[in-house]
């Protein structure tokens, strides 16, 4: 599981990067946005939270990281996507801003969570 974590951080990162920064180019190029833009932006936020459940999983097992600002930055994520959820009608009025800010502002919360580690 341990390992699980370690490796899933990158896929958990780097999609919600890419799906951060298509958002902002589709503002950008004033490009409404699509399924393909919405599968993305829900894969994203699919793989961070299953980033954060592997961390809850582990911390349930006994492992602790050696500083707990890791374990905050998990939180806030959590908290972030909550809000989200809570204003998806707000996001409805400009999808591609509203979420590629939003998976931009996750994904720097697992880089910072990352090097709360090492």
């Amino acid at each position: 599981m341990r390992s699980l974590h370690a490796t899933w951080y990158w896929v958990a990162v780097v999609t919600n990067g890419l799906a951060g920064l298509w958002g902002i180019g589709l503002v950008l190029l004033k490009r409404p946005t699509n399924r393909f833009f919405n599968w993305a932006a829900g894969t994203a936020v699919v793989a961070m939270l299953l980033q954060v459940t592997f961390g809850l999983i582990l911390y349930q097992q006994g492992w602790r990281p050696t500083n707990e600002f890791h374990i905050f930055y998990g939180f806030v994520i959590l908290f972030t996507f909550t809000f989200a959820y809570i204003y998806r009608i707000q996001y409805e009025k400009r999808p591609a801003l509203m979420w590629g800010l939003t998976l931009l502002f996750v994904m720097g919360l697992g880089l910072r969570a990352f090097a709360n580690v090492r």
